[in-house]
């Protein structure tokens, strides 16, 4: 093979959820094919993945928490398409029993992870609470087994978290909403700035084709994404879908990158990250 027919390959990474299944769909099982490339994919929870941008920017492309990202921007930056937003939802503390805010400030929360967006809004929400770090979908049990009084609670659970006997005490997406009037940006896809202007704007293109071809191909890709709904019957999958994966994964608009840089601003000034952001986007 002569090196201008050579093919460049593409590593992947996302979260093995229903929602990035879904996104990803496309790409892969080659319905959205680019001429030249091959994208490899690897799934992996979301807080590994935080950590292996950081300190091994392993993946040429890779699902992360927007609060990672001031961590890797060196060597990264976003692609401009595969966010999840939350349009007055996201995650939740969650509890055996009710409990006012006040109350919730002093409890010690299990969360998923101190680079997920989770605990940057949670921390924005109380600096001072106590936190432990729990993998996200050992949360629900932990606070049903009275481990914990409250759990911060992402993916699927924010729709299942009545069936094992919890109670909503905050939406942090609703918080954000009410202090900022902007949704509230969870997660995105970064892309290696060393692949160059050209390979990150393609990558970045077959990306948002995946996107759309999911979007209206909506019946084949929600069965394919079903494998990964841990639990979610069809219709509970489809909704969850729906909040994460929509016109926003295809364009975070004008509001959604000023809610990233907000965030992240916000998260600077109070302390909470220790570099400040700077935001760029290809595509």
């Amino acid at each position: 093979m002569t090196a201008n027919t050579a093919i460049q390959e593409i590593s992947i990474a996302h979260s093995p959820d229903s929602d990035d299944a879904f996104m990803f769909y496309g790409l892969a099982t080659n319905k959205i094919r680019v001429p030249g490339f091959k994208f490899n994919h690897t799934l992996t929870d979301i807080e590994t993945l935080n950590h292996r941008a950081i300190n091994e920017a392993f993946y040429d492309v890779t699902a992360i928490s927007f609060h990672a990202y001031p961590y890797l921007q060196e060597k990264y930056t976003l692609m401009a398409c595969g966010g999840s937003v939350g349009e007055g939802y996201g995650p939740m503390i969650v509890s055996s029993r009710k409990q006012t805010l006040d109350e919730v400030k002093k409890t010690r929360i299990a969360v998923p992870g101190t680079l997920t967006t989770a605990y940057l809004a949670l921390k924005l929400f109380a600096p001072e609470i106590e936190t432990a770090v729990v993998p996200f979908d050992k949360i629900i049990p932990a606070v049903v087994s009275g481990e914990f009084e409250a759990g911060l609670i992402i993916h699927e659970g924010q729709l299942t978290y009545a069936n094992d006997g919890l109670v909503k005490l905050l939406d942090l997406g609703q918080w954000w909403r009410d202090e900022t009037g902007l949704p509230l940006p969870l997660g995105g896809n970064a892309i290696r700035r060393s692949l160059g202007p050209e390979t990150l704007l393609t990558t970045t293109n077959a990306l948002r084709d995946s996107i759309q071809h999911a979007l209206d191909n909506r019946d084949e890709a929600l069965a394919y994404a079903m494998q990964f709904a841990r639990d979610l019957d069809p219709t509970l999958a489809n909704r969850f879908v729906g909040m994460y994966v929509n016109e926003r994964t295809l364009n975070y608009g004008e509001d959604g990158r000023v809610a990233i840089k907000k965030l992240l601003d916000m998260g600077f000034e109070r302390g909470i990250i220790p570099l400040k952001a700077n935001v760029d986007f290809v595509g």
